[in-house]
């Protein structure tokens, strides 16, 4: 193995283990992965695109029934994340309720019949918050982005990666002032275009809004209607029981009737306060007898003035019935409860505002369109300024990766052409292929044949991995290196041994040479098993490979042969070549 790395802190975030059970042919399976270049090998069928979902399903996938394994009830993927301290995503994931343990991020997800969950810190939330947090620290670049390579649009996202930060801050800064000029613009048309349907909306809204305003609904008044037509309502009920409350509080004023709680409270502390000089605790009785005297006097003359203010009007209570029903006709008509009620009023007085406003309004959205216009303008000159810069940085790395492919003299162009502005920029990105320098640049889509597309496929994201390097993203690659072999492949492995230096990668691979540069290998295996109903199962093995291990895994990826001595002896020379040009330095 080129090197073993163990770290006790890191420096960025980085996957440090994935756990599955029974996730497609996978019954149980831990991996542990180190900060620089890991690779998974294994036959075909093996096992590996399962890895792959299971990385998918952390970073927010559909989670499919199909990918439990036959004779289990549920599926379930679990990672282990280590973050820097003070990262970012450890504050959004406490904000999310997440329990953090240290520097960890533990993320899951299951898959059963009856429920799926995303997990996070041990606690479930929903896909999508594993998503936003779990998908920028482990992206996937796969096979079927060499198809996707072929379309403009995911050429010029391709560009905008390989831009940077700061080029993706003003993306954003653009996309905010696009979909605003948008909004205006939407409201400009509709003012133009509204004509006749504008007067008959307007005069429909005076009406409502005069309707509205003669009742004159107020925030919280169904409430407040609702508590006084049930105090009405009970009115008899209520007078009763603050009657006897009052009578028990202050007694009766027949003075042949018992005394009531205020007057015994009275006497109790008048018999405490001859005897207070003598003894301080009966002093301190008698103080808070005085205080409860208070309170009760004070109690008894609130429950007196309840009873005089207590309203048993029939006549209330009928006109109380009367403005719930105009209020409940409103919520009938204008929105299922009063506070939606009067929020329908403010709006529609701002659409009717629009609609009376004519020709002096039209020219205020112009004006506002002209001015948000310009700014979508200025922002899509810087857009396009960076873009051509990155373009000719990316023309650059791509075709000094190509050298590196066996296709030395091929030129990637990268187009970037002005064209209206929309909702991504001003500019047409597209990538054409030079397969040698007499050789005319030709659309990637069109001109590149499957091998070609393939390592030009490569070289972009070599160069985009490398101009991440150092970000908070672990790299995952699968079989990208399909199609190529050879010299090539070493300059594939010794590529992404390279990139691995400085950011964490993950790498399904066929290919020993470049199998060879890892710092770890994996190798996942097939081998048949009897399942509980005696029919066959297919059960996957997950392991580390080491020492001679490891040279046997390489000689069977050469050759079909782990045994061949032949093989060995090749297998052994391409482990000392990968030794000897150095693996990761990651410290």
């Amino acid at each position: 193995m080129v090197m073993r790395l163990r770290l006790t802190k890191v420096r960025r975030a980085m996957l440090s283990e994935l756990t599955l059970s029974d996730l497609g042919v996978i019954g149980q399976a831990r991996l542990e992965f180190d900060p620089g270049l890991t690779v998974i090998t294994g036959e075909t069928g093996a096992g590996k695109t399962m890895l792959l979902t299971a990385i998918g399903l952390l970073r927010g996938d559909k989670a499919d029934l199909s990918l439990i394994r036959r004779d289990a009830r549920r599926a379930l993927v679990e990672a282990v994340v280590r973050l820097p301290a003070g990262h970012p995503t450890l504050t959004q994931a406490s904000e999310a309720g997440a329990l953090m343990d240290d520097d960890e991020l533990i993320a899951g997800r299951s898959i059963a019949e009856s429920r799926s969950r995303a997990i996070l810190g041990g606690v479930s939330v929903p896909a999508g918050v594993l998503a936003r947090l779990v998908g920028p620290l482990v992206t996937v670049h796969g096979q079927g982005d060499q198809m996707r390579l072929r379309a403009p649009s995911q050429q010029r996202e391709v560009l905008d990666a390989y831009a940077g930060g700061e080029h993706a801050a003003l993306m954003e800064e653009y996309r905010a002032a696009w979909a605003q000029a948008e909004d205006v613009r939407a409201r400009l048309e509709r003012l133009r275009t509204d004509g006749a349907a504008a007067t008959r909306e307007a005069e429909m809204l005076k009406q409502s809004l005069a309707e509205l305003e003669r009742v004159g609904a107020q925030a919280g008044e169904d409430t407040q209607l609702d508590e006084r037509i049930e105090r009405l309502a009970h009115a008899e009920d209520l007078r009763l029981a603050a009657s006897g409350a009052h009578t028990a509080l202050a007694g009766e004023e027949d003075p042949m009737a018992p005394p009531g709680a205020t007057a015994l409270a009275e006497a109790a502390r008048r018999a405490l306060d001859g005897a207070a000089s003598r003894d301080s605790v009966l002093g301190e009785l008698a103080g808070r007898i005085r205080e409860a005297e208070y309170q009760l006097s004070d109690a008894a003359d609130e429950v007196a003035t309840y009873l005089e203010q207590l309203d048993a009007d029939p006549g209330t209570l009928e006109t109380l019935h009367a403005r719930r029903a105009e209020l409940r006709a409103l919520m009938r008509k204008y929105g299922p409860s009063l506070d939606e009620v009067i929020e329908w009023e403010r709006a529609a007085a701002l659409r009717l505002d629009d609609l009376d406003a004519g020709e002096e309004r039209v020219a205020e959205v112009s004006a506002a369109l002209a001015e948000a216009e310009g700014r979508v303008a200025g922002l899509a000159s810087q857009v396009h300024a960076g873009r051509l810069a990155a373009a000719g940085r990316l023309s650059q790395a791509v075709d000094k990766e190509l050298a590196g492919l066996a296709m030395a003299g091929a030129h990637l162009e990268v187009e970037v052409r002005e064209v209206p502005p929309g909702p991504h920029g001003a500019d047409h990105v597209e990538f054409g292929l030079a397969v040698h320098p007499s050789a005319p640049a030709r659309p990637l889509g069109r001109s590149a044949s499957g091998g070609e597309l393939s390592r030009v496929m490569l070289a972009v994201e070599v160069a985009l991995a490398a101009a991440q390097a150092g970000t908070d993203a672990t790299l995952v690659f699968d079989e990208v290196d399909a199609g190529i072999g050879g010299r090539a492949a070493i300059e594939v492995g010794r590529r992404l041994a390279r990139v691995a230096a400085h950011s964490q990668v993950v790498v399904v691979t066929h290919l020993a040479q470049v199998a060879a540069f890892a710092d770890r290998h994996i190798v996942v295996e097939r081998r048949s098993a009897v399942g509980e109903s005696g029919g066959g199962l297919v059960e996957t093995q997950v392991r580390q490979a080491d020492g001679p291990e490891r040279q046997r895994e390489l000689a069977r990826m050469l050759a079909g042969q782990e045994d061949s001595a032949s093989a060995q002896a090749h297998a052994a020379e391409l482990l000392a070549m990968a030794q000897s040009a150095g693996g990761s330095d990651q410290s």
